[in-house]
């Protein structure tokens, strides 16, 4: 019996040691793999990469990586320690300082703050000039169509858009349904056209306004052409005596805008009239 179990276990060990040769084996062929593996990787180069490792590698050690690389091969660099900052070290000074940062950004602020306090200066300076020289031609203008006999029929005034000289044509300016300016009212153009012509500057716009009544025959067809072509006349007239053309422009507005009713005679007296503008620039 002890010799039947003692020959079990020896024919175990011999099995055991039989395959002890596969782990030696296995652990050959897996070094032999990982060996061709990196013997396969060393020969594969990637060229890209070379070259740039290259450059790299030839920037390192050119000595222009950091400026001032090439300073020990000039002349006296290391004789003289305290020297003037170069105009690197200037500019690299000039950037790193918050006090110089600060200010470089608050001064256009500020100085597009004094430029638009100027301007609105000078603007109200201008229109309270506008102003005054308005007033001035008006009272003038106001004081000839009395002193003449014209009061009833001239009057002008300050508007929002600017001097309005407003001229009743009835028996003054043009007959019914003509456009053909009377010699009477030549006179009073004459004098508006001179105190316009002070002025150099403002634009002249002259507006004709009629009544509602239709026109039957005559030269022109409705109050439209009527209103235009008597707004031209003045027009024409005040070029005659020396109002810049680029200044001048002529409208009609037939019985679009009335000043009174058109129900009375009055009331369409009122409104056959022709308006002389200095538009406001300010």
């Amino acid at each position: 019996m002890a010799h039947g179990r003692r020959s079990r276990r020896g024919h175990a060990a011999e099995h055991d040691n039989d395959e002890r040769w596969l782990l030696t084996y296995a652990d050959m062929i897996t070094l032999l793999m990982a060996l061709f593996m990196v013997l396969f990787s060393i020969s594969s180069v990637n060229i890209s990469k070379y070259h740039t490792l290259q450059m790299a590698l030839k920037a390192a050690f050119s000595g222009d990586i950091l400026p001032g690389g090439k300073a020990i091969a000039q002349p006296g660099a290391s004789a003289n320690s305290s020297r003037a900052p170069t105009q690197l070290d200037t500019q690299a000074i000039v950037r790193l300082t918050p006090n110089v940062t600060s200010e470089l950004e608050h001064a256009p602020a500020g100085q597009a703050a004094t430029a638009q306090s100027g301007a609105q200066s000078s603007n109200l300076a201008a229109a309270q000039r506008e102003q005054a020289d308005f007033e001035a031609l008006a009272h003038r203008l106001n004081e000839y169509a009395v002193r003449h006999g014209f009061g009833s029929q001239v009057h002008a005034m300050i508007q929002a858009r600017g001097l309005e000289i407003r001229v009743l044509t009835d028996s003054l300016l043009f007959t019914s349904g003509s456009a053909t300016l009377q010699p009477k009212g030549a006179p009073l153009l004459g004098e508006i056209a001179q105190l316009v012509g002070i002025d150099h500057v403002h634009p002249v716009a002259v507006e004709g306004n009629t009544d509602d009544v239709p026109i039957s025959g005559g030269a022109y067809p409705s109050n439209w052409e009527l209103s235009t072509a008597r707004a031209s006349t003045v027009v024409r007239f005040l070029a005659g005596r020396g109002v810049d053309p680029a200044r001048r422009s002529a409208t009609g507005y037939a019985h679009q805008r009335p000043l009174a009713s058109n129900a009375t005679p009055a009331g369409r007296a009122r409104n056959r009239r022709v308006e002389i503008v200095l538009r406001r620039l300010h």
